[in-house]
């Protein structure tokens, strides 16, 4: 009889265990889901910010000394990403090739100006930086025009404003979530062993010595429950880019590695929060009170 009772209880003891890694698993998965949501916006919102079209047309007459000492200048600037050079034979070309037409044959000479095609950081790349380095090449005697789409540059700003505003509420509120479910699932835990902190406590034993391997166990859960977490994003992230290849563009191995320690941190930190939280409170309960709470 005994024998069995003990079985019963060393069940019952893996099952509790196994079901609060499960849900600690459970919620850091959530929790790093919605992270590699994040990284992949913003590097999405940096990849179109930085392709952002930014023409600077060249005079016809403009020598090639000119134009190489305005391109060095812009590769000079901290915010500017890459120029590129597009000759006036090119320009044709290039237009030849996507509309068909040869209009140089038909028109006898080449219309095309020469011109500068830069591209910026994506924290440059904004309506008033824009408008400022605009009206600073507009006064180079070089510079015949510059072009770029000024309502696209405000609406992406905008558009990336409101959704980045959202993500982050959405992160804020999963995360209280993520503390309240882990909180809670460790307190049951700890709930089913709360006769078993009062023994300890009444045969000498000091808060400390009682409170340790609890905190121990919830931090090795922390721990398990953190990297089961991270497997499954690494798979989910292989399977995503299987589906939608163009995801690997935007691959940051640095970036994935501090998601990846901000999960583990966060399954340490919630796991010994909440543990050393739910120990406290039964070690200073009162005996009638373990009855009910």
């Amino acid at each position: 009889m005994a024998g069995r009772e003990d079985k019963y209880a060393k069940r019952r003891l893996k099952t509790s265990y196994l079901s609060t890694i499960v849900g600690v698993t459970l919620v850091l998965y959530m929790l790093g889901l919605l992270g590699l949501i994040v990284l992949h916006a913003k590097k999405l919102s940096d990849y179109v910010k930085e392709n952002i079209g930014f023409t600077v047309f060249l005079n016809d007459d403009v020598k090639d000394v000119d134009v190489i000492q305005l391109q060095k200048s812009l590769d000079a600037r901290q915010y500017v990403k890459s120029t590129e050079y597009i000759t006036k034979e090119k320009a044709a070309a290039t237009y030849i090739k996507e509309s068909g037409e040869d209009f140089v044959t038909f028109l006898g000479y080449n219309p095309l100006p020469s011109s500068l095609e830069v591209r910026f950081g994506a924290d440059f790349a904004n309506s008033d930086s824009l408008k400022i380095l605009e009206t600073e090449l507009l006064k180079n005697k070089s510079v015949k025009e510059v072009s770029y789409q000024k309502s696209l540059v405000s609406a992406v700003n905008e558009n990336l404003r409101k959704i980045s505003l959202i993500i982050l509420g959405f992160s804020c509120l999963l995360l209280i979530i993520a503390i309240a479910l882990i909180n809670n699932t460790i307190r049951l835990s700890v709930y089913s062993k709360r006769f078993l902190i009062r023994t300890m406590q009444l045969i000498g034993a000091t808060e400390n010595f009682i409170r340790r391997p609890f905190i121990l166990k919830g931090f090795v859960q922390g721990i398990i429950g953190a990297m089961v977490a991270i497997i499954l994003l690494v798979f989910t992230l292989y399977f995503a880019q299987k589906e939608v290849p163009e995801l690997r563009e935007l691959q940051d191995a640095a970036l994935f590695i501090k998601l990846f320690v901000f999960v583990t941190l966060m399954g340490v930190i919630i796991s010994w929060a909440s543990t050393y939280l739910a120990v406290r409170k039964y070690l200073r309960i009162k005996t009638d009170y373990l009855y009910y709470h």
